[in-house]
């Protein structure tokens, strides 16, 4: 876990701005913080360097590209051999998201495809990685939320 980074008004406003849409103008930041445009752009780089920014992108809505079909895939594994099935899991594209949980399961996955038969193809593939025990699979069948943004404070 990484060290809460000390975030100013200033700073915290202007990822509000940006998390609602990262392609606002540094000219529109500044007006509506009333702030120079120099600024705004000092702190962006700031919080980038610092990585409170990971990155810009857009979002892109998966059904709208052919990824219908999303699963989460709760999985066990051996002990001894956990990090080499998270190294693996890494590498897989259709896995979107691998969480390190307690509990049950050692790791939930978020997965994203094109078909049901693609679904039961990444499954194989996540059981035949050396060290998985087992996977349970959990279909979505509506996402009721879905949230990118993080609430500041």
């Amino acid at each position: 876990m990484s060290e809460e980074l000390k975030l100013d008004h200033i700073d915290k406003k202007i990822l509000e701005i940006l998390q609602n849409n990262a392609k606002t103008p540094y000219s529109q930041i500044a007006e509506a913080l009333g702030i120079s445009e120099a600024t705004v752009h000092l702190r962006i780089k700031k919080l980038l360097k610092l990585g409170v920014i990971k990155r810009f992108q857009a979002i892109i809505d998966p059904e709208k590209v052919g990824k219908n079909v999303l699963a989460i895939i709760a999985i066990t594994a051996v002990p001894q051999k956990y990090n080499k099935v998270l190294e693996e899991l890494k590498k897989m594209s259709d896995i979107y998201e691998i969480y390190d949980v307690t509990g049950e399961y050692y790791t939930i996955t978020k997965v994203r495809v094109n078909s049901r038969e693609e679904l039961a193809s990444l499954i194989d593939k996540i059981g035949d990685i050396d060290g998985v025990e087992s996977t349970r699979t959990m279909y979505v069948l509506r996402v009721v939320k879905e949230e990118t943004r993080v609430k500041i404070e």
